[in-house]
């Protein structure tokens, strides 16, 4: 069986290195024929000839074929549906020139790009949906519910899930949804959170072993816009420093540290409380052991229930306890039954309060390091997690080719 992977990213981003490439290189170890196909931004001035050809054979020697076309931005909407349009009719010939079986779409775009080519090729369709992209741009306030582009994306992914052979998600939450409101069979469904490469996290890949500096270290890593709420993650950490004096704010971020500066003063932080900028990805896992607490506050709407958060895998991993709010994936359930953090389910003076206490008494628990790592291993190793579920879809996949096409 050969797949097409289509990525709406850049092969360089940090995304694609850590969530995309590891899984098809585990594909490629079971037997299956994987090429991928990016969007790469700036293609013409970012991409030389001989860097293209630097990745083509090292992504060759993981048994991946690499393709690639420009990325278009702006306009937006037009840019993406030429760039929809190139995908299907670069999909459609890649599968007549290597014989490809399947296309596999990373998330909604993609998967409007797969549809096209399944009209000129014949093939099987796998949907990965990343989220409810109509809803989390709804409740990011860049779409409304009534606009067209709402609509739009609402009717692609029905149209997916309903024409994909296999669907995969991020949570058991969202599995649950399209169940119950009949969009897919639970035979048709593989939950696959967002995973994690532990040989980022072992001592030999991380300079100096990630030891603390003393400091009482509260870490978050990600984005503090859209969904994120780093207002809120600024009034927490003032009730962690009233319980804990010497604690100290990390924030490992590409957004805009000024801006971000900002939003902590705001609330009532000090320059001296946080340090706020943007480190290389192989540097992350060495910030996080130094820390002891890891946060996540995202606004807790109806599109968070397919969300699944890579930083609280990273935090696990690293040996932190986490800190998230309530209605966020399946992190409400694990993070509480594992006994690996504390989940904030409001928003005041009393609930902080409460959940610095328990987050200070779980740190207390000599085995909270080791249980945080095992929990990490056990949910969200890269290979016996993520690998295998996706190694089970293409599985079926064959198992139904073979069918309906004895």
């Amino acid at each position: 069986m050969k797949t097409l992977y289509i990525c709406y990213f850049g092969l360089r981003e940090p995304l694609v290195q850590t969530q995309v490439l590891p899984y098809l290189r585990h594909l490629s170890k079971v037997g299956i024929g994987v090429s991928l196909l990016t969007f790469e931004p700036n293609k013409r001035d970012a991409w030389s000839a001989q860097a293209v050809s630097e990745w083509e054979a090292r992504l060759q020697t993981d048994g991946i074929q690499w393709f690639s076309l420009p990325y278009h931005k702006r306009p937006s909407i037009p840019a993406t549906l030429y760039d929809i349009m190139a995908g299907a009719r670069t999909a459609a010939r890649l599968m007549r020139q290597h014989g490809i079986h399947v296309l596999h779409a990373r998330s909604h775009v993609p998967m409007a790009m797969a549809l096209m080519a399944r009209r000129m090729v014949r093939c099987r369709l796998v949907f990965d949906i990343r989220g409810l992209m109509a809803e989390e741009y709804a409740d990011a306030g860049i779409w409304s519910e009534n606009s067209l582009p709402f609509r739009v994306m609402k009717r692609l992914e029905r149209a997916g899930i309903r024409k994909s052979d296999q669907v995969v998600v991020l949570t058991q939450k969202m599995r649950r949804w399209l169940i119950e409101r009949g969009l897919a069979g639970a035979n048709k469904i593989e939950v696959i959170p967002c995973c994690v490469d532990f040989s980022r996290f072992t001592d030999e890949h991380i300079e100096g072993n990630g030891k603390s500096s003393g400091r009482f270290e509260m870490v978050y890593a990600g984005s503090v816009t859209g969904l994120y709420l780093f207002e809120e993650m600024g009034r927490f950490f003032l009730a962690l420093r009233a319980a804990q004096p010497d604690a100290f704010f990390r924030v490992l971020t590409n957004s805009s540290a000024a801006d971000a500066a900002d939003v902590l003063q705001r609330v009532g932080l000090d320059d001296k409380d946080f340090w706020i900028g943007a480190v290389p990805p192989e540097e992350v896992p060495r910030h996080l052991r130094q820390a002891r607490l890891g946060l996540s506050f995202r606004k807790p709407t109806f599109s968070q229930i397919a969300a699944s958060p890579t930083k609280i895998p990273e935090y696990l991993a690293a040996g932190l306890p986490v800190v998230s709010n309530y209605g966020i994936g399946d992190a409400d359930d694990l993070l509480e039954k594992e006994k690996v953090g504390v989940i904030m389910r409001a928003f005041n003076d009393q609930e902080y309060a409460r959940v610095v206490k328990e987050a200070l008494s779980l740190l207390r628990d000599l085995e909270i390091q080791t249980r945080c790592m095992a929990v990490a291993r056990e949910h969200f190793d890269l290979v016996n997690v993520g690998g295998e579920g996706y190694h089970r879809v293409y599985n079926r996949v064959e198992e139904k080719a073979a069918m309906t096409n004895p």
